[in-house]
């Protein structure tokens, strides 16, 4: 029996963050989370890039083209959907997490989902880092092990 599993060693390539603008308040710490984790495993500055895209429905597109430019190992979506008191936030939510998907399916690098999806401000800025974690940690982690595991499966 051969049994595979990602680690955090020797990730290789640039890493894409396409991190949306819109409740920047709360997309630049998930950044800054994300980029700590990925210094913390060895990924310096010039093997980071970060796309900034007006809002969350615009993450889609960009990580599509950074796909299809095979400069990178690997991508990381980050962004933060409140909820407020419209239909907007269900179909963002619905099309973004879509597309995502899609993206990662059709892609030979991993993508990873780091998109916020909350009630409130309050709740969004816990998710990133004020108490409960840092998702931008959470989805460099996730992205250098599927980086890993995609080189192995290679």
């Amino acid at each position: 029996m051969t049994e595979f599993t990602g680690n955090f060693t020797n990730t290789h390539g640039k890493i894409a963050i396409v991190v949306a603008k819109f409740n920047e308040i709360v997309t630049k710490n998930l950044v800054r989370g994300a980029k700590e984790t990925l210094h913390q495993f060895g990924i310096h500055d010039d093997e980071i890039d970060v796309v900034w895209v007006p809002g969350a429905f615009e993450i889609g597109f960009t990580t599509q083209k950074l796909v299809n430019s095979n400069q990178y190992a690997g991508i990381m979506t980050l962004g933060a959907v409140i909820k407020g008191e419209t239909d907007h936030y269900a179909m963002i939510i619905q099309n973004i997490t879509s597309a995502i998907m899609q993206i990662n399916l059709q892609a030979k690098i991993p993508v990873t989902f780091g998109i916020l999806t909350t009630e409130n401000i309050d709740q969004a800025l816990q998710r990133a880092g004020l108490k409960a974690g840092n998702e931008g940690s959470s989805t460099a982690q996730s992205l250098l092990e599927m980086i890993s595991l995609n080189d192995q499966l290679s």
